[in-house]
């Protein structure tokens, strides 16, 4: 896992709680199936002070995503919070908004993401437009979890 450093946060949580967190981010995604289809089932939670103040899941197809779902369940900044997600949060504007600019708008202290996400017109620019944003950042943290959950479900070339 990438180390968590910033000016502008500092998340204090210890590896127990990191991974406890995560846990409950795979359990919301695994609520999205098989609403969501075809996109991936993605789950969110939105952590701070230690406890669980917004979740999130991927909703039916042109409604909002794992992020965004959270998002909506909390008002003003969340400078000194941390979201764990599944999933990257995707870069760009398709059906649904960029998920990644909402959650810079909305000032998130951290996120951590369990994978990247292999669409082509993510891999990894979500991940590098938060850092862009001084949002702290880490990935890796449940992946072997999140693979099994999300892999076949997620974009693959075609053959």
């Amino acid at each position: 896992m990438a180390a968590l450093t910033s000016a502008r946060y500092e998340p204090r949580m210890t590896r127990d709680e990191l991974e406890h967190f995560m846990r409950e981010a795979l359990q919301e995604g695994r609520r999205a199936y098989p609403a969501c289809a075809p996109n991936p089932p993605v789950g969110c939670v939105i952590v701070r002070d230690g406890a669980i103040i917004a979740r999130g899941y991927t909703q039916p197809p042109f409604e909002h995503h794992a992020e965004p779902m959270a998002l909506a369940a909390v008002e003003g900044s969340l400078e000194d919070a941390v979201m764990f997600v599944t999933l990257e949060p995707c870069s760009f504007h398709q059906k649904t908004p960029s998920c990644a600019r909402e959650i810079i708008r909305r000032r998130v202290g951290a996120l951590h993401a369990a994978m990247l996400d292999p669409h082509p017109r993510n891999r990894g620019a979500g991940i590098e437009m938060l850092r862009a944003a001084d949002v702290v950042t880490s990935v890796g943290l449940g992946s072997a979890e999140a693979r099994r959950d999300l892999e076949p479900h997620l974009w693959r070339p075609t053959d």
